[in-house]
């Protein structure tokens, strides 16, 4: 039984991992946002990671730097959610 060839790992540039972080801070998930770009979850929850800044060395200064991002985090989706309630009350009611 013959091994098939190895396939060539996809080069991505800078400009398309910008743009597929920006739409995945965007999108409701990374992973949507991954299948939309066709490219592996895998791949840009690891740009994300290599994107984010390190958290600090004092141990006080890094737990207050988690904190204040999930609170980032939980802000966001309040303010998506409210944006979506407002589109969704913003059209007339139809007869």
């Amino acid at each position: 039984m013959e091994k098939a060839p190895p396939t060539k790992r996809p080069r991505y540039d800078a400009a398309f991992r910008a743009e597929a972080l920006r739409l995945a801070s965007e999108s409701r998930s990374t992973l949507a946002a991954a299948r939309a770009l066709n490219i592996d979850a895998k791949r840009l929850y690891a740009w994300q990671k290599a994107a984010q800044q390190p958290l600090p060395t004092d141990p006080a200064e890094a737990a207050e730097v988690r904190v204040l991002r999930a609170a980032n985090k939980r802000l966001a989706q309040e303010l998506d959610i409210l944006k979506k309630a407002i589109a969704i009350f913003s059209h007339p009611l139809t007869p």
